[in-house]
């Protein structure tokens, strides 16, 4: 039976048990079980801390997981990065005191407090810098009023708190993390039920990068519209009732839906409809 490390709490376990769920998969917990059994799908799901699961499966006690980027290299592990889920998106950079003129290539004896070790080791490595790593497991802003450090090294989002923290982020982000599924090696994938996991994963992926546009176009505009939404490969046209007149439908980003129906009705198309997809094999 396949055994797959999943997040026990926070926005990572959020987004792997919903991800996992709309693939068909049955994960969720209905208390604080450790271990959910797929019996159809020939899977066991283990619930455990984040930081923890690089290393489960690094050692080849479970096959897979998901976690972070940023916590599978973190804690060294051997193991690889299957896919990459495009959920818990983060950024990892340094911070110093505002105004202080600190860059990181000037960090040489300096001390960087920080909660992901080995993430800032290989960064320091990469730039030639020899500083002091302080390993703290919370409140790494504070550290440097409490004058533990100099300078921190942690994962940024909106940057709010450590603005109030009287920091400044500097320099580029040592990492971009987002969930990842991860493997010992590269073998894992050629198991079956793998095989069949990732091609789901990759089908809900795509559905949640692109959506699905309709509309009526007249016939002397369909060139035009088609280069608005040229699909993947090329569009579905359709003949309507009036000869005049064709349906289109095509696959566009999700990003782009507002721009591209703007487009489109600037050309004179009606009817246009956008849906969203459940799941999607290009």
């Amino acid at each position: 039976m396949l055994q797959i490390a999943i997040p026990n709490k926070g926005s990572l376990s959020e987004g792997a048990v919903n991800l996992l769920k709309e693939a068909g998969y049955k994960c969720s917990r209905s208390s604080r079980e450790l271990i959910v059994s797929d019996q159809v799908n020939n899977i066991d799901f283990v619930f455990l801390r984040p930081r923890d699961i690089a290393v489960y499966v690094g050692n080849g006690v479970l096959d897979m997981g998901i976690t972070g980027r940023d916590l599978a290299v973190d804690s060294k592990s051997n193991v690889e990065e299957v896919l990459p889920l495009n959920f818990g998106k983060s950024r990892f950079r340094y911070a110093v005191p505002k105004d202080s003129g600190l860059e990181p290539n000037g960090f040489g004896g300096l001390r960087i407090a920080t909660s992901y070790p080995e993430i800032v080791r290989l960064d320091l490595e990469k730039r030639d810098v020899d500083a002091e790593i302080i390993r703290l497991d919370g409140a790494v802003e504070i550290s440097i009023r409490l004058g533990v450090a100099d300078a921190i090294a942690d994962v940024v989002e909106s940057g709010r708190t450590l603005k109030e923290a009287g920091l400044a982020v500097i320099g580029d982000a040592l990492m971009e993390s987002e969930a990842v599924l991860i493997a010992r090696d590269s073998k894992v994938s050629e198991k079956p039920e793998v095989k069949r996991m990732l091609g789901r994963l990759r089908g809900i992926l795509v559905a949640r990068t692109y959506a699905m546009v309709e509309y009526d176009i007249p016939c002397d505009q369909v060139e035009e519209a088609c280069q608005i939404t040229p699909g993947i490969e090329a569009p579905t046209v359709a003949p309507l009732s009036n000869p005049e007149w064709v349906a289109v439908k095509a696959m566009i980003k999700r990003s782009e839906t507002n721009h591209v129906m703007d487009e489109l009705q600037n050309l004179g198309a009606r009817g246009i409809i956008v849906t969203d997809m459940r799941s999607c094999r290009l």
